[in-house]
């Protein structure tokens, strides 16, 4: 039922502050985010201080970068782990495994878990960490990412549909699906992601796919902040759409894959890109 989601959520934070004051204070003092998303949540909320250690690619804010590494998203210390003393282990449940997050909580750290998939449930996931932490701008945090996530939806939601590739890699050739929250960004833009209903969250497909799909505009991501040279090996086929209408965009990964407050930076990007195809677009027909 509807209920169900939100109100086991309710729960599994509830209890968890229960835990958390049973074995020491209400609020947590002393954690340890194991995804880079999670550490930009911490500090978003107003509570840097109270991450001692994070993992590998945890980049920003600039503080982030001098907090203790326990291994990477996906292969933790778990003896570094614990001899840091976390009261609180923030996790990303894809990134870092089912296996690792029962581990942990073998050990008797409480985990919070995180698998945000839209844009809506960035600010949801905001709201569980403030409350199992000491977080001064949390309330602040969430009101101000669900208000730019508002204005938006109403600037761009509603524009001329696009289809889109968002591309992530090159070799192999790999794309992202609507069960993604990059899917939610796309649609937020109002683009029409052309692997939305791919079963995988991350399909491989091939060229041959990407010129019968024929899209209006191929958004690249990559794996650096740079845009990637591999974008540009698009023009060798200038019958595609995109090649036609110099639409071969890139947002930085950092800005649209993370699933921090910055997504909506890396939105924003992406709906002006669109944005500006659907203007040339309007201009050419006019001209016509």
């Amino acid at each position: 039922m509807k209920w169900y989601a939100p109100m086991a959520r309710v729960w599994i934070v509830a209890g968890m502050l229960l835990a958390l004051s049973s074995v020491s204070q209400a609020k947590a003092q002393r954690i340890v985010a194991l995804a880079p998303h999670l550490v930009e949540v911490v500090y978003a909320l107003g509570a840097g201080d109270k991450l001692v250690a994070a993992v590998q690619y945890a980049d920003y804010p600039e503080a982030a970068k001098a907090l203790p590494r326990v291994g990477g998203y996906t292969h933790i210390n778990l003896e570094a782990l614990l001899r840091l003393k976390p009261d609180l282990v923030l996790a990303w449940k894809s990134g870092n495994g089912d296996k690792i997050i029962a581990k942990i909580r073998d050990l008797g750290v409480p985990v919070y878990e995180s698998e945000p998939g839209t844009l809506e449930s960035v600010a949801t996931m905001m709201e569980d960490v403030s409350r199992l932490i000491d977080a001064p701008a949390g309330a602040a945090a969430v009101q101000a990412y669900r208000q730019q996530l508002q204005q938006l939806r109403q600037q761009y939601s509603s524009g001329s549909p696009l289809t889109v590739f968002y591309q992530v890699w090159h070799q192999p050739l790999q794309s992202l699906s609507n069960r993604s929250i990059v899917g939610d960004v796309i649609n937020l833009c109002g683009g029409r992601n052309i692997f939305a209903d791919a079963k995988a969250i991350a399909p491989k497909t091939n060229v041959e796919s990407i010129l019968r799909a024929n899209p209006d505009a191929i958004v690249a991501s990559g794996m650096g902040e740079a845009r990637p040279q591999w974008l540009d090996e698009w023009r060798n086929w200038p019958q595609l759409k995109a090649v036609q209408q110099q639409a071969l965009f890139f947002v930085p990964p950092s800005l649209i894959q993370r699933h921090s407050p910055r997504l909506l930076q890396g939105a924003e990007i992406l709906c002006q890109q669109l944005q500006q195809l659907r203007q040339q677009r309007a201009q050419k027909l006019d001209g016509e």
